[in-house]
């Protein structure tokens, strides 16, 4: 028998290295198979409620990394408020409808022009499904716990039903109309768009400048020689100019030049004369904008005249200050253009191609193409000023990635200006984090035009209305209910497999259908409507907590989700559908580059859970300031693991030293019968309880991380659990002092396991297997709750000191280790010099441990001088002695073996039969 055989080494089958990967799946399938979320809300069963809100990813494709951020956070903060006591109800939602999914099925080689619609939104319900399947197996590979088994989903019955009640209701508002106004239309997608639909891009455009000769001057310019130059960066727009727009303030000046007198405004005429490359230059007279009014002037290419107007939107920034209107291209073209009476003239056709409206010479041309033409016909006629190419941003189609038009279009409208103030209004009672996001949200709306809600697709919730022989939209609160009912029944699709007839309510006549005919609109919501009716699909439809607790998206969502569901829930309910806003940045590469496929530079999350698990990529999104733009790297990833792995190694050192072999409840020491140096740990514990519960609501994680891995590497590893080895280890196992010890080290477990779950789900459930062992699950607990510790204040304070004590001694000792004066610290003999302040608290605190708590095998207090540190004076001497074969400590007893007293004494008592090899 080794003298190593009588002590009490740790002893755990908690495994060092994590194994995540092979571990996470059968956590995930135990969670399953014990209905957990369902076990949750019994738990809290009469409980607070508290609804996050989940906002609904799109059904196509894998996971991406944002996706995983956004699920993981979410995550955290709902298993975070079950912990703190609420009933936590947390639907998880798809967003189904619309292009992606088309294209998808387009590629599969479905071909909706060429088959019923009816039969190809079958198809795409069908993909749709196998689309949120992978994706929810996805979020549940994440450790994610939800209402899996009743997920909300856009194409679903009741969902759809809800959304053509919101529809009815505003449309009896007086909030839905229909109007030709020019929308942002995609070329590409062949569709209206709404802005949330939209990226900016820079491009490269031509940009001319270009001379409309004078026809009826009014007596102040002549038709003879004067010309009004404007400025376009869309020369295709040329054919449906109708009008020249000035500012009623700005000085104009005709000047004369080798090109006839032309009209542009006074401050810019250098600028432009140097760019035209004029010689000749004189001013001929001066105007206001204002008496320039009416002026007509002739089109370049047709038989028709452009009109002078006036409108504020035109500025002396760029261009001419005489700008090109099209009110068929352009929303503030057509808002001017109507208060002068112009239509909204639009010559290019829903795939971008001018139509036989802008002449032959154009007609079929894609607009881009027509842009060359028009150009080469103006130089032709000799109105071309100058043509130059700039480089500016430009809407794009989110989707598609390719620029968009302004095209008017008949579309159906949700109008925004007759709820704006109480839209703007209640963005003021929501929460918002970052507080930033009040006023970008409160900007957009402010400025925001009314949302197109029309889109020409087919799979798509479908706008209910009908037309009655004379093309009146039919507006019926009878019929949006019965379409309602129909599609709570048989979904949406029973709108395109039945006619018009058998979809109105039986017997319904019409002042505008005198012979009962009607027709059926075949456009579809925008799918933003769809998603921002989800508060009502969801929330209102299954009897939860309205408006919610919290929206939680990224920052995109400002002009997206957010936006859309403020509109639908004030325009229904006059209220908010949200209390709070939680917004997150976009994922960058570890050098702080875009992520994209081409690039790449993405990274998958699937494959991060196969190399690192899925806690690993939750640490990271705890560990990262996410309300900004935040970084994912193989590196960033390797650094998360070495952090997991200290706080894994941590809590196995825990586990045992606390094993159920060596310690239950039944060893369990009453805080209150703690020594003042164990007290103090449960103090720190108390900060660190309070500090992490705080920043858990304040949705803080970073610092829910960084305090408790501080703790766990400062307070525990570093310190406490280094010197009371001595005590765990080497006394009897029944020894009072070392029962003290276990008890601090179990209370600490089970304290950071508890706050740690949220984060760590996976290994927090594989600690609790450990730690209380036939527990149901650590998901069905609570945050610790502090321990009150009497005079805490004063313990605390005598500690610090105490710690800064020893942060002197051990510089001295490393002082020595360097000098080659004692190598491990156990060869040394301390002596200090402290005042008697200190004298005393090392002598109330310590006893006669002062030694021990120093890993030292002799503490002395002396008043010699000696070498002066920041709170006391240090001496550092070689011990002499024989080593403790089973300590180690050096001493100069006198018993058998070389033993230390200590040490003696426990082999004796403990050991009775022992005899050393």
């Amino acid at each position: 028998m080794d003298f190593k055989d009588t002590l009490l080494m740790p002893k755990t089958e908690f495994e060092m290295r994590g194994k995540l990967p092979s571990k996470e799946p059968k956590f995930q399938e135990r969670w399953e198979s014990m209905h957990l979320y369902e076990k949750m809300l019994e738990k809290r069963a009469g409980a607070e409620d508290f609804v996050l809100h989940d906002g609904p990813p799109y059904a196509n494709g894998a996971m991406h990394i944002g996706h995983a951020l956004n699920k993981t956070l979410k995550d955290i903060i709902n298993r975070s408020k079950f912990m703190e006591g609420y009933r936590v109800d947390f639907v998880p939602g798809w967003d189904t409808h619309g292009l992606p999914i088309e294209n998808a099925m387009q590629k599969l080689g479905y071909d909706r022009k060429k088959m019923e619609l009816a039969e190809f939104r079958k198809h795409c319900y069908d993909y749709a499904m196998e689309q949120v399947a992978n994706q929810m197996k996805d979020q549940k590979a994440l450790g994610t716990v939800a209402d899996y088994d009743h997920p909300y989903i856009t194409l679903q019955k009741e969902f759809e039903s809800r959304q053509i009640e919101i529809f009815g209701k505003m449309a009896m508002d007086g909030l839905i109309y229909k109007g030709l106004k020019p929308v942002y239309w995609s070329p590409s997608s062949e569709s209206a768009l709404a802005e949330a639909e939209i990226e900016y891009h820079d491009i490269k455009s031509p940009t001319i400048f270009v001379k409309f000769n004078v026809e009826d001057g009014k007596g102040l310019l002549n038709p003879e020689t004067d010309s009004f130059v404007i400025w376009t960066t869309t020369p295709w727009t040329i054919p449906a100019n109708l009008a020249i727009c000035l500012n009623e303030r700005l000085e104009y000046a005709l000047v004369k030049s080798e090109k006839g007198n032309l009209v542009v405004l006074k401050e810019l005429v250098d600028s432009l004369w140097e760019k035209f490359g004029l010689q000749e230059k004189e001013i001929l007279k001066t105007f206001k904008g204002k008496e320039l009014e009416m002026i007509t002037t002739k089109h370049p290419f047709y038989d028709r005249t452009s009109v002078i107007i006036l409108g504020d939107h035109v500025t002396a920034e760029a261009g001419t200050g005489c700008v090109h209107t099209a009110p068929g291209h352009g929303m503030d073209d057509f808002i001017v253009g109507c208060k002068y009476g112009l239509p909204a003239l639009c010559p290019v056709d829903e795939h971008g191609c001018l139509t036989a409206e802008a002449g032959d010479f154009l007609k079929g041309q894609f607009v881009d193409d027509a842009n060359k033409t028009v150009v080469m016909k103006l130089d032709e006629l000799g109105a071309l000023m100058k043509m130059e190419w700039i480089t500016h941003s430009y809407p794009h189609d989110w989707r598609t990635k390719k620029p968009i038009i302004f095209r008017a279009t008949d579309q159906w409208f949700a109008s925004i200006d007759k709820i704006r103030e109480k839209l703007l209004e209640q963005i003021k009672e929501v929460k918002w984090t970052p507080a930033w996001g009040e006023t970008r949200l409160y900007n957009m709306i402010r400025d925001r035009g009314d949302w197109c809600i029309s889109r020409q697709r087919a799979w798509g919730v479908p706008i209910p209305i009908f037309y009655a022989e004379d093309n009146t939209p039919i507006m019926d609160e009878k019929v949006f209910k019965h379409v309602a009912g129909l599609f709570r029944e048989f979904g949406s699709n029973v709108w395109f497999e039945r006619e018009a007839k058998d979809l109105l309510p039986a017997g319904f006549t019409h002042p505008g259908s005198p012979n009962n005919q009607f027709r059926k609109e075949l456009d579809t919501m925008d799918v933003w409507f769809d998603s921002g009716s989800s508060h009502t699909g969801v929330l209102v439809e299954r009897g939860m907590k309205f408006p919610s607790d919290l929206y939680l998206e990224g920052s995109d969502q400002y002009r997206g989700w957010f936006n859309s569901s403020l509109i639908i829930a004030v325009a229904m309910y006059g209220v908010a559908p949200y209390r709070q806003v939680l917004s997150h940045g976009f994922i960058l590469d570890g050098k702080g580059e875009k992520m994209s496929k081409s690039g790449g530079n993405s990274v998958s999350p699937e494959k991060v859970m196969k190399q690192y698990g899925a806690d690993i990529l939750r640490l990271w999104g705890a560990s990262i300031d996410y309300q900004a733009d935040v970084r994912v790297s193989d590196d960033i990833l390797k650094q998360c693991a070495e952090n997991y792995r200290k706080v894994r190694n941590t809590f196995r050192f825990l586990l045992a030293n606390i094993n159920p072999e060596d310690f239950t409840e039944h060893e369990l020491v009453a805080v209150k019968d703690l020594t003042d140096i164990d007290k103090y740990m449960i103090i720190k514990l108390n900060e660190v309880i309070e500090e992490v519960i705080k920043s858990y609501d304040e949705f803080d994680f970073a610092n829910v991380t960084s305090t408790l891995t501080n703790y766990m590497t400062n307070e525990l590893s570093a310190y406490y659990l280094d010197f009371t080895k001595d005590i765990l280890y080497i006394e009897a196992k029944n020894d009072p002092r070392r029962r003290q010890v276990q008890s601090v080290l179990a209370m600490c477990c089970d304290a950071l396991l508890r706050l740690w779950a949220p984060i760590l789900v996976h290994t927090a459930e594989e600690i609790n297997d450990f730690f209380k062992p036939g527990s149901e699950s650590i998901h069905l607990q609570t945050f610790p709750k502090t321990v009150e510790i009497e005079n805490a204040e004063a313990i605390k304070a005598k500690m610090e000191r105490l710690l800064l004590i020893r942060s002197d001694i051990f510089k001295a000792l490393e002082e020595a280790r360097a000098e080659k004066v004692i190598g491990k610290s156990l060869e040394a003999k301390v002596l200090v010099n402290l005042s008697e302040e200190d004298a005393k608290i090392v002598d109330e605190m310590l006893g006669g441990k002062f030694a021990q708590w120093l890993i030292v095998s002799e503490a002395v207090l002396t008043n010699t001088a000696l070498k002066a540190y920041e709170v006391c004076s240090v001496a550092v001497e070689k011990m002499d002695g024989i080593v403790c074969p089973r300590c180690w400590t050096v001493h100069n007893d006198t018993n058998e073996h070389g033993l230390c007293d200590r040490c003696a004494e426990v082999v004796k008592r403990e050991y009775p039969e022992f005899k050393p090899e």
